[in-house]
């Protein structure tokens, strides 16, 4: 173990990002005879047919997901069809590398491990892990453009903007077993960031797991930070049960969007201030955190009698994420210092000005207005989590 100050889990991934082939989603199309009148984000995925179905159904609305599929197999079917490259995911992991291109190092809790992630963890990113053997179950990470078109019989689906997707069916993250050595590391823990539990589907199991990790997190020094991202749950009705453990433990409750549209079984005007003001109420009617955090493609805010502490991290999430979105893996602390140089979003700038002053309780900073020619969707949740820590870091 290399850092023990900030402590980011619970689980990672190996991730087979494909490149976008509109080409090869119209030969499924026609191969499976796909009609127009079947796409749906919500049918179980048993099949390649199905995850194309899926993946179509999400490109015409442009929203992004994460959904469950019955085997990895189907996964790797897809993907071979794909030039594709193979990447390291989950929300600790891009965390822990994207703190790193600052410096700054972490460890993380993996439940998984084999010689991929031995291979791709920087060498400042300690780890503990679960597993008692090595094993693979990739993630599959689909990125479409804004303006992706696919013809479906006579339609044409036309992306309104850029998103991503991730379909997986991995069991140690679905078991999400925890390290009888969390307790220790996190001991002289500042930092403490807790994902993954949406992979979880059995109720029984979740709620030993939550057990597991109030006992570890009585390791945790009273002064602790600890941040939650929240994410899409493959079993729905499972995030209640998350939400009522750990919620009075919790300092920060994040989500992106999509994660808090789907709370609120509704989508936000995200420049209507009316809108978002209602929404933020509503959203905390139904997780009365200490402090919630929203990052959107417009601007990013936090929500609660504290938020004003968290300006500087959110300006921090927004520059990493940002970074990753204009030029992918790889960038470096001289990348991040030239996004922060970006203009700024006009409308999220207007937003942020109107929410502030309507809302004593909300601190918000405004996106950049970026036009990359190739922008990278997947990932930006997890690198906004790295930059919002990485901002509140002892050593930073």
């Amino acid at each position: 173990m290399v850092d023990s100050e900030l402590v980011l889990g619970l689980g990672g991934t190996v991730d087979y990002e494909i490149e976008w082939d509109s080409s090869v989603l119209e030969s499924l199309v026609d191969r499976y005879r796909i009609r127009g009148d079947e796409l749906t984000t919500t049918q179980p995925i048993a099949s390649e047919r199905d995850l194309a179905i899926s993946v179509l159904a999400f490109l015409e609305t442009g929203a992004g997901g994460e959904r469950y599929v019955a085997s990895s197999g189907i996964v790797e079917q897809f993907a071979a069809r794909f030039v594709s490259r193979v990447t390291l995911g989950g929300t600790p992991v891009r965390a822990a590398l994207a703190m790193h291109a600052l410096g700054i190092p972490s460890t993380v809790h993996l439940v998984s491990i084999d010689d991929t992630v031995r291979r791709l963890l920087p060498g400042d990113t300690g780890y503990l892990c679960s597993a008692e053997h090595d094993s693979l179950d990739p993630h599959l990470i689909v990125q479409f453009p804004a303006g992706a078109e696919v013809r479906v019989g006579d339609q044409v689906l036309r992306a309104p903007h850029p998103n991503r997707l991730i379909y997986s069916n991995d069991p140690p993250n679905r078991e999400l077993l925890l390290s009888s050595d969390l307790g220790s590391a996190l001991r002289d823990a500042k930092i403490f960031l807790v994902s993954g539990f949406n992979s979880m589907q059995d109720a029984s199991a979740l709620d030993e797991r939550l057990r597991q990790l109030r006992a570890h997190m009585r390791s945790l020094p009273a002064d602790a930070l600890v941040f939650y991202e929240d994410a899409g749950f493959h079993q729905p009705a499972l995030g209640a049960r998350v939400r009522e453990s750990l919620l009075e433990l919790l300092d920060v409750y994040s989500m992106n969007e999509d994660e808090w549209e789907a709370h609120l079984g509704h989508r936000v005007d995200l420049l209507d201030a009316d809108a978002v003001q209602a929404a933020l109420h509503e959203l905390h009617a139904l997780i009365p955190a200490r402090v919630l955090v929203v990052h959107t493609r417009y601007w990013s805010l936090a929500f609660g009698a504290d938020a004003g502490r968290y300006r500087s991290a959110l300006s921090g999430g927004i520059t990493m994420a940002s970074t990753r979105y204009r030029l992918g893996d790889g960038f470096t602390a001289q990348d991040y210092l030239e996004t922060g140089l970006e203009p700024r979003n006009a409308e999220g700038e207007r937003m942020a000005v109107e929410l502030a002053e309507r809302m004593p309780e909300v601190a918000a900073v405004a996106a950049f207005t970026l036009h990359p020619p190739k922008p990278t969707t997947i990932g930006l949740g997890d690198t906004f989590v790295g930059g919002f820590i990485a901002a509140l870091a002892p050593s930073r």
